[in-house]
């Protein structure tokens, strides 16, 4: 996904089948200088999301013809990287986790302050936008015999595989680029991948790096690249290291 220059030009779908929800959404997001389509079913949605560019999808997860839910689940299995912010009347935890486990970025319960989804935008579209940006002038992350492409999210593993992250692995694996061999907590990775905490634990994150130590480590037991620091967070080590 191509990140909008300066936010103010960013493109937002909103699906949604209530219609006067979805027409003030939409004009409050013109009111900030986004541009607004809105489709009022998951398929019609799905398809949109698919065929389209956009910079970010609020989504609906009751919706006619197919739930926000299974959209975003298709739309990260046919490889669409697009940030989606879900809206629904459901606020529960589980509902919560589902929708982004699905591969969603964030989680709106109805009702909402109009304000409150503004300022959600903004920061998904700032997040997006310091992926999309070259660090260190590079979108190649190395590490070891591992590569990874930030603009395709694909990488290579020191044995040859090929791998594609989803898009937070990714978030994840270039926070700790961009800092190596510091010691990162939980809490600061939450805060530049997802903005704050929606999730309700911060363990989430020991299950992203035990995803990518799978990946690219030659034996994730004995990580060379990710270590734990034990109560704190994580350490990054682009050389390589030995577990200590």
């Amino acid at each position: 996904m191509a990140a909008a220059h300066q936010g103010q030009q960013a493109a937002i779908l909103v699906v949604e089948d209530e219609l006067h929800l979805a027409e003030g959404i939409a004009e409050n997001l013109e009111a900030e200088g986004y541009r607004a389509e809105i489709v009022g079913d998951g398929k019609s949605g799905l398809e949109r999301i698919l065929s389209g560019k956009f910079d970010l999808v609020i989504l609906d997860v009751m919706l006619p013809e197919m739930d926000g839910f299974s959209v975003c689940e298709e739309v990260r299995r046919r490889g669409k990287e697009t940030p989606i912010l879900f809206l629904t009347a459901k606020g529960g935890v589980d509902d919560r986790i589902r929708g982004l486990q699905s591969g969603g970025d964030d989680y709106l319960s109805k009702p909402f302050h109009l304000t409150e989804l503004l300022l959600r935008v903004q920061v998904i579209l700032r997040r997006w936008e310091w992926y999309a940006g070259q660090g260190a002038g590079s979108d190649v992350i190395r590490f070891g015999e591992n590569v990874f492409d930030t603009r395709t999210f694909k990488g290579r593993s020191w044995d040859g595989q090929e791998h594609s992250l989803t898009h937070k692995e990714a978030m994840i694996l270039k926070a700790l680029s961009e800092r190596p061999s510091e010691v990162i907590s939980r809490e600061d990775l939450l805060e530049k991948v997802w903005g704050y905490d929606v999730y309700p634990s911060t363990r989430t994150i020991d299950n992203f790096i035990l995803r990518l130590r799978k990946r690219f480590e030659p034996d994730p037991e004995q990580p060379r690249y990710f270590h734990t620091v034990w109560g704190v967070g994580y350490r990054f080590t682009p050389e390589g290291e030995k577990a200590s």
